[in-house]
């Protein structure tokens, strides 16, 4: 087993960069992992996982022992520079980003849209409620934060390892959809009907938007209809990712 005890050693740096730049993980396709749960996702997928890295005071469960993946010890040190945790459980997986290949674009027909959301979080909770709801992939427009911020991947817990995710144009995307006979349905506030009032086909793609400023107009001029969340209280809004978790539950059912 390979130890590193240096802040400085190279491997460290790249994986810092990693964990602070989305130039670096954009560059690379590269991106770290941290804690238990989402380590043993990232092993679940043959070839995902480039190093796996324990702190020195944590005990190596015994299959990663025998795991064909290189094992790194590092110290106390090492492990607090790459670390983004609160309450670091001192297990890191070193992973290449999963790539979807265009061949498997025209089998999918449940599609979560995402129109320049900026939150990690709730881009992280988006892509794990849209693998817990069945969906096939969830395209990301621009303005989006980035799908392998450690943010976002601490709030996908694990499912990044499991619906595939596409950064693209959204234009495009929607137009795709459309020519494959997906319903489009946007979300926003002028000609839209209650959400539970509109009956969605098997295939559809699902658009939501930036909490602000909503789904853009081009897209929403393109979808085949346009629903809303009633609100009961005083709220104005939903969050964005509880509106999507609402959404998809009552469309990806039928």
């Amino acid at each position: 087993m390979k130890r590193i005890e240096s802040t400085q050693n190279a491997l460290v740096k790249h994986w810092k960069k990693l964990v602070t730049t989305r130039k670096e993980r954009e560059r690379s396709e590269e991106f770290i992992v941290e804690g238990h749960h989402l380590v043993e996702e990232a092993l679940k997928i043959e070839g995902s996982v480039l190093h796996i890295m324990f702190r020195e005071d944590v005990e190596i469960p015994f299959e990663l022992e025998e795991s064909s993946v290189q094992v790194i010890e590092m110290t106390k040190a090492v492990a607090a520079e790459i670390s983004e945790t609160e309450h670091p459980q001192g297990i890191f997986a070193h992973c290449k980003q999963p790539i979807p290949s265009e061949d498997a674009y025209p089998s999918w027909n449940r599609l979560l849209m995402i129109d320049a959301v900026q939150d990690p979080g709730n881009i992280g909770t988006m892509i794990r409620t849209a693998d817990a709801a069945g969906m096939d992939a969830v395209i990301l427009g621009k303005g989006c934060a980035d799908p392998f911020n450690p943010k976002t991947v601490r709030s996908g817990q694990g499912s990044h390892f499991h619906i595939p995710i596409v950064k693209g144009e959204l234009s495009d995307w929607v137009d795709r959809a459309k020519d494959g006979g997906l319903q489009v349905i946007g979300t926003g506030l002028q000609q839209a009907q209650d959400h539970f009032t509109v009956e969605a086909t098997s295939s559809f793609a699902l658009i939501v938007g930036n909490e602000g400023a909503g789904v853009s107009d081009e897209f929403l001029a393109k979808a085949d209809t346009i629903v809303k969340i009633p609100m009961y209280g005083k709220a104005e809004s939903l969050n964005v990712a509880v509106a999507a978790g609402i959404l998809l539950y009552t469309y990806a059912r039928r």
